[in-house]
């Protein structure tokens, strides 16, 4: 009777072992199959355009300084993000996306301009390069993260940065408005 006993163990092993084997590759290969008719896009997701009508009505009544906003941007702009807290040194922030993907922030605040700059530039350093827009003088910063036109104003100051070149900024810089 030990002899029967010991001659099943090492089959019983072989067979558990060759078991699991066509199950896993049973399962590789249900994994395989589904992957190829899940529908899968590697591109980037469509971004929602929000209204700011709203936020920018609510902004100008509450801010101590004229909130500015662009005006007459072609379609190809989007806006798809916006938020005022008066409680953060009355912060405005208005992003927008154009066709080819890049990114440009208008941001404005009454705090002070050193760290508010530093954060609404993610860091990009002022560089001695002006440009006139309009009636004002805004400085160029450049950064690892974004470029910007910086514009300090008595009482407030507007931030124009992002992933866009510079002529996508100034062109953003160039439609704000405050009223």
């Amino acid at each position: 009777m030990g002899s029967v006993a010991g001659s099943n163990g090492k089959n019983g092993k072989q067979k558990t072992a060759r078991d699991m084997i066509l199950s896993l590759g049973l399962i590789s290969l249900a994994a395989g199959v589904i992957y190829l008719f899940i529908p899968h896009d590697d591109s980037a997701p469509d971004l929602k355009r929000v209204d700011y009508r709203v936020e920018l009505l609510t902004a100008r009544r509450a801010a101590s300084y004229p909130v500015a906003a662009p005006e007459g941007l072609s379609a190809d702009w989007k806006a798809t993000s916006v938020r005022f807290s008066g409680e953060n040194f009355d912060r405005w922030h208005l992003g927008l996306h154009d066709s080819e993907g890049e990114y440009v922030t208008v941001e404005q605040s009454t705090q002070k301009p050193s760290v508010f700059i530093a954060d609404a530039t993610q860091s990009a350093r002022e560089t001695k390069v002006t440009q006139r827009i309009g009636d004002a003088t805004w400085t160029r910063y450049e950064g690892e993260k974004y470029d910007a036109l910086v514009l300090r104003e008595k009482g407030s100051t507007t931030v124009v940065a992002g992933t866009a070149p510079f002529d996508r900024l100034t062109k953003v810089a160039q439609a704000l408005r405050t009223t």
